[in-house]
């Protein structure tokens, strides 16, 4: 041989082994965890999964989950992927989702800096009497005063005295009086609440809308509580809800709309500028 041709093989062979050395020492580096037919996980994909203060059986748990997990997760893609249907366009589909998604994430900033959530009392009024017919209750609710208190009860015939007396100032102390002994306090006569919320405060069966007319005020000692209960206003099932009792939902489906035709508007606005600038073409 000569030494041209032992020069060339002797660098082809320095080529060859310096290769192979770059790719073990990749390989070492960043070995293989697992393989689902040609899909590896290696064990950089795993980084930033280890907190800081990890021990090292830590550490090899949470490695051993993500594997079992990312090979779980990986078979079944291959399955779904061999029993995809011929006539289906995966890249079509991966466009139209990815279009889908930027355009409600520019949706989301367009509301965030454009819809005004100000609602007036007005607004919110207007549309509760176009859309009261909506609101039919689906179980009874009540306006009522009611107390639950610890048993032997703390100073009880003060609170029997101010519950039994309708002054402003006894209702006040009556208030006062609750924040200090009582587990539940419900004070405020405008509010509504759902009946079957009330008498889950109650021992089972003490308040039902079959009793509610015979029992429109008590108080009674059961176990380790003292209850009081007063009616002051009832409304049925299938009965159309007051306003305050619905007006949460009701301005959230005013924002809603709100939102819907600022989205719509913000179409049209980008449609009739491209137009106009010639970007769109119908052929």
């Amino acid at each position: 041989m000569s030494n041209f041709l032992q020069i060339a093989t002797a660098v082809v062979s320095l080529i060859v082994l310096s290769t192979c050395s770059l790719g073990d020492a990749a390989q070492t580096e960043d070995p293989v965890l697992a393989r689902v037919h040609q899909k590896v996980l290696r064990l950089s994909e795993l980084d930033g999964m280890f907190p800081a203060d990890a021990t090292a059986e830590d550490s090899l748990l949470i490695r051993e989950a993500f594997i079992r997990r990312w090979s779980r997760d990986a078979a079944l893609q291959w399955e779904a992927e061999r029993n995809l249907p011929p006539d289906m366009n995966i890249d079509r589909l991966v466009r139209d989702y990815r279009a889908s998604l930027v355009s409600s994430h520019y949706e989301e900033v367009l509301v965030s800096m454009r819809l005004d959530s100000t609602i007036s009392q007005e607004e919110l009024e207007a549309y509760y009497e176009t859309s009261k017919s909506q609101y039919l209750l689906e179980r009874p609710i009540v306006r009522c005063l009611f107390i639950r208190v610890p048993y032997p009860t703390e100073d009880e015939e003060q609170l029997q005295s101010l519950w039994n007396n309708g002054k402003v100032t006894d209702t006040m102390a009556l208030e006062n009086y609750c924040e200090r002994f009582a587990e539940v306090a419900l004070l405020e006569p405008a509010a509504w609440y759902s009946l079957d919320d009330i008498a889950s405060q109650l021992p089972e069966g003490t308040l039902t809308a079959g009793n509610i007319n015979s029992k429109r005020e008590f108080s009674q000692q059961d176990g380790s509580y003292r209850y009081y209960f007063r009616l002051l206003e009832q409304k049925p099932r299938l009965e159309i809800a007051p306003l305050s009792y619905v007006e949460e939902q009701a301005r959230k489906v005013i924002l809603h709309r709100r939102k819907m035709e600022l989205i719509d508007e913000a179409r049209e606005e980008i449609f009739e500028r491209e137009l106009r600038r010639n970007n769109i073409e119908t052929f």
